[in-house]
C-alpha cells in the first residue's frame, strides 16, 4: 500500500477550512475532534474516510466507521460513494449494535451461543423477565419486569456482567436481588439461544477479554476508526471501542462536549473530557467556524455553555452577518406565552418565512398541550416530531376513554379499552362471553356486563372483579350532576388505579406520562362540561394538515439534536422546567450542566433568529406554581439579547427579515413599553392585586421580587410589576 497522499487536489478537500482540512488529514495516531454545532462534522468525516480510501491507506475492510444511526451510516456511505464512486464496498460501517452484531455472528461460540441465535426486542425481553421473576417468586406487581429490564439494561450499558455487579448498586430493587435475577436472566437466554440488544456489545467484550487472539485478530485488521458523536457513548461501547483501538492507536473521534444530552440513557460525557489520558499523544483539532447560526445566537450559546465546567472549550464564531438579538419575552402565564408564540408565527408567515423553517422546542412533553391547541384555534399547520401530539398519546387516549365509558354507556370501543386497564385479571376469557351476550342480545357491553356478573357463566374472581369494575362506572356516572366535572375527572384517574400504574412503571417516560395526565385535567378544567371537553378533542384530532402541507415542527429539546431551522422558539425557561428539577435532584451538578448543555443545544438549532420565554405563573401536575425564571436566561449575555417583559398580547411583535430577493420586509409593530422602575412602590404589610390571584398582602420584598399572602392562593412570590396597589 502507499502512504503518500494525493498530490493532485482532490473533490474531497475542496472547500475545507484550515482545521477542518487538518482533522481530514491527520491520519496517524489518535485525534479528537471537537466540533461545535453546525461546524461541518459530516463533511469532515466523510472526507477522511475518502482519502483513506483514495489514498490506499486502508482497503475498505481495513476501516471501522462507527455511527450512532443507521441513518447516518447510510448517509455517510452515500457520500463517500458520491465522491470517489463504489470503493466502499466491504466497509465496516454501522452503529455499535449493528457491528457488534456482525463479529458475534462470526464467534458466537464464544458467548456460549450457537449461530442462530435470535435477538429478543423489548416485549419479548419485557416476558423473558416477567417469567424470571416468576420462578424466583418475586411480586410482579410491586417488583415490575419493566423497571428491572431498565436495570438489566444500565448494568449491559456499564459492561458488567452477572458477577460484575457492585455490591450495592440494586438494592432497591426486590431486597438487593436484582443481580441474581440478572443471573438468571441471562441463563435463560442462554438457553434459548437468543440476546437483547445490550448483550451485543456486553458479549463483544466478553469475547475480546477471554479469547485475547480473536481480539487481536481485529485489531490488526482495523487499521483506523472512526467514531461520530463520541460525547454519547456509553461504558460498554468505551471500552469496545477502546479494545479495538489499542494496537495501531489510528482512532478518530468527533464529537462536541457541549452537546452531551443522553446521559439518561447511559451516555458518559467523561469519555470525551478524557480523551486525552486515555490515548497518550492524543492530538485535538476544535472546528469553530459555525456555517449555521449568526453570531447573536452563537455569542448567547456560547456565553450560555461557558458557566459549564466540566468541558474542553471551544468559541464558535462565523462570517454570516448579524440580525437581530436573541428575544426573551416573560410571560403572565403558560396560556399566554402559547397566544405569543402563536401570534409571531402568524406573524413571519406575513414575512414570507415559511411554517417548515419554524420549531418550537420544549423541555417536557406536557408543555405540547397548550401550542396545539393554539395553533388548532389559528388554524397553523403544525406536525409533532418524535411522539404523538398531545391527545394521541397513550395516556391521554385512555383517560378519555375513561371518560367516555363513563358519559356514553352504550361506547364499547371506550369499555374494552379500559375494563383490564390496569390490569384487573380481565381477559379475553371473559370478554369472550360478554362480546357473544352482547351481540345476541344487541345491547352494550357494559349492560351486557352486568347481565353477566348476575350468573354464575364467569369464573368466581373474573365476576367479582368485573362486577367491582360496573359498580365503579355506575358510581361515577352517577357523580356527574353533582361534582365539578375536573374534579371527577381527576377522581376517575385516580380510583381506577391507572394513575398508580404510572407511578409504579420505572421506565423513563413514567413521569412525563403523569405529567401529561395532569395537564389533560387542567385542560378539562377549562371547558364547561366533560361532553364540551370531548367534542373539542374530537374537533382537535380531526384537524391535521397533509403531509404535502408546510408545517410548524413542535418537538422536545432532545429530539431536536441534529436539526435545524431559521427561528427556533424556546418556551418555559423557569426553574424547576428548566433546568428540570428531576434532573438536578438525582444527579446535582452533573444533571445541572447536562440540563445547561441541553440549552445550548436549542439555541444552536436555529439559523436566524431565537425566541425565548419564561411565564410568571404556570399550572404545573394540577397546582399554580410561581417560579422564578430560568438561571439560564440570566447567563445569557446582555450584548446578544433583547429582554422583554409583556403584559398584553393585543399585537405580534416587530420583524425585520429578507424576503428572500435583497428586500426587507417590515412586519406590523408590537409596541413594547420600557419596564417601569417600581423598586420602592410597595412596602411589607400593603395591599396589593393581581389578576390572577386577587387580593393580598405583601410579606416580603427583594428588590422586584415580592412575596405576597393571597386571601384565596396562598403564598405566591412574584414580579412587582404584575401588581398593583389595591
Amino acid at each position: 500500500m502507499e502512504d503518500a497522499l494525493p498530490a493532485a487536489p482532490a473533490p474531497w478537500l475542496a472547500g475545507l477550512n484550515p482545521p477542518q482540512r487538518e482533522a481530514v488529514e491527520t491520519l496517524d495516531g489518535p485525534l479528537l475532534v471537537l466540533s461545535g454545532a453546525g461546524t461541518g462534522k459530516t463533511r469532515v468525516l466523510t472526507a477522511r474516510l475518502a482519502l483513506l480510501l483514495a489514498a490506499k491507506r486502508a482497503w475498505p475492510s481495513q476501516i471501522l466507521a462507527v455511527t450512532f444511526t443507521n441513518r447516518a451510516a447510510h448517509e455517510m456511505r452515500e457520500r463517500v460513494e458520491a465522491l470517489i464512486g463504489q470503493m466502499s464496498a466491504g466497509l465496516w460501517l454501522g452503529t455499535f449494535h449493528a457491528l457488534g452484531l456482525r463479529i458475534l455472528r462470526r464467534h458466537p461460540e464464544l458467548a456460549g451461543l450457537k449461530p442462530s441465535f435470535s435477538i429478543l426486542d423489548a416485549d419479548d425481553q419485557e416476558r423473558l423477565l416477567k417469567q424470571v421473576l416468576a420462578e424466583a417468586d418475586v411480586d410482579a406487581k410491586h417488583w415490575p419486569a419493566r423497571q428491572l429490564s431498565a436495570i438489566v439494561q444500565r448494568w449491559k450499558d456499564k459492561g458488567w456482567r452477572p458477577d460484575q455487579v457492585p455490591a450495592g448498586e440494586a438494592e432497591y430493587f426486590a431486597a438487593g436481588r436484582a443481580p441474581a435475577l440478572y443471573k438468571a436472566y441471562q441463563e435463560r437466554l442462554a438457553v434459548l439461544n437468543a440476546v437483547d440488544f445490550g448483550d451485543l456489545l456486553l458479549h463483544n467484550l466478553t469475547i475480546f477479554q477471554r479469547a485475547p487472539e480473536v481480539l487481536e485478530r481485529y485489531q490488526e485488521q482495523f487499521r483506523y476508526i472512526l467514531v461520530d458523536e463520541y460525547q454519547d457513548t456509553n461504558i460498554a461501547q468505551y471500552l469496545w471501542l477502546r479494545l479495538l483501538a489499542q494496537h495501531r492507536r489510528n482512532i478518530c473521534c468527533v464529537g462536541d462536549d457541549d452537546q452531551s444530552i443522553y446521559g439518561w440513557r447511559g451516555a458518559e460525557v467523561g469519555n470525551i473530557l478524557r480523551f486525552e489520558n486515555d490515548f497518550e499523544g492524543a492530538k485535538i483539532v476544535r472546528l469553530e467556524q459555525n456555517y449555521r447560526s449568526t453570531g447573536n445566537i452563537l455569542g448567547a450559546a456560547s456565553g450560555l455553555i461557558a458557566n459549564n465546567h466540566g468541558r474542553l472549550g471551544k468559541t464558535l464564531w462565523t462570517t454570516r452577518e448579524d440580525s437581530r438579538p436573541l428575544v426573551v419575552h416573560t410571560v403572565p402565564d403558560g396560556e399566554a406565552e402559547a397566544r405569543l408564540v402563536g401570534a409571531e408565527i402568524e406573524t413571519l408567515q406575513h414575512a414570507g418565512i415559511g411554517l417548515g423553517q419554524i420549531a418550537v422546542l420544549v423541555r417536557a412533553s406536557f408543555q405540547t398541550r397548550a401550542f396545539e391547541e393554539r395553533f388548532v384555534t389559528l388554524g397553523l399547520n403544525y406536525r409533532v416530531i418524535g411522539g404523538p401530539r398531545f391527545y394521541e398519546r397513550r395516556e391521554a387516549r385512555d383517560a378519555i376513554a375513561y371518560l367516555r365509558a363513563v358519559l356514553f354507556p352504550e361506547d364499547d370501543l371506550a369499555f374494552e379499552r379500559i375494563v383490564n386497564l390496569p390490569k384487573r385479571g380481565i381477559g379475553d376469557a371473559t370478554l369472550q362471553p360478554l362480546r357473544r351476550l352482547a351481540r345476541a342480545e344487541q345491547i352494550p357491553l357494559g349492560q351486557a356486563a352486568r347481565r353477566l356478573v348476575e350468573t354464575e357463566e364467569l369464573r368466581v374472581n373474573a365476576r367479582n372483579t368485573l362486577a367491582s369494575f360496573c359498580r365503579s362506572i355506575d358510581g361515577w356516572r352517577a357523580r356527574l350532576e353533582r361534582e365539578p366535572h375536573a374534579d371527577l375527572a381527576n377522581a376517575i384517574l385516580e380510583e381506577s388505579g391507572y394513575r398508580e400504574m404510572w407511578r409504579k412503571n420505572k421506565a423513563p417516560d413514567g413521569p412525563g406520562r403523569l405529567e401529561n395526565l395532569e395537564e389533560l385535567v387542567q385542560q378539562i378544567a377549562r371547558f364547561d362540561s366533560l361532553e364540551d371537553f370531548l367534542e373539542h378533542v374530537a374537533l382537535v384530532m380531526e384537524v391535521e394538515g397533509g403531509s404535502e402541507m408546510e408545517s410548524v415542527s413542535l418537538m422536545t429539546l432532545h429530539g431536536a439534536k441534529g436539526l435545524e431551522f431559521d427561528i427556533v422558539f424556546l418556551p418555559g425557561w423557569e426553574e424547576g422546567l428548566f433546568p428540570h428539577q428531576r434532573a438536578m435532584d438525582e444527579n446535582g451538578l452533573a444533571g445541572l450542566e447536562e440540563e445547561r448543555r441541553l440549552a445550548y443545544v436549542g439555541l444552536t438549532r436555529a439559523r436566524r433568529h431565537v425566541v425565548v420565554s419564561s411565564a410568571l405563573c404556570r399550572m404545573v401536575a394540577g397546582r399554580w406554581l410561581t417560579p422564578f425564571p430560568s438561571r439560564f436566561i440570566d447567563e445569557l449575555p446582555d450584548e446578544h439579547v433583547e429582554r422583554h417583559m409583556e403584559e398584553m398580547f393585543g399585537r405580534a411583535p416587530a420583524w425585520r427579515y429578507g424576503a428572500g430577493d435583497g428586500r426587507v420586509i417590515n412586519a406590523p409593530a408590537w409596541e413594547v413599553k420600557p419596564r417601569e422602575d417600581r423598586a420602592g412602590q410597595f412596602e411589607v404589610g400593603q395591599r396589593v392585586f393581581h389578576r390572577k390571584f386577587g387580593y393580598g398582602t405583601v410579606c416580603a420584598i427583594d428588590h422586584h421580587k415580592l412575596t405576597v399572602e393571597f386571601e384565596t392562593s396562598g403564598s405566591k412570590t412574584l414580579v412587582d410589576s404584575f401588581v398593583e396597589p389595591a
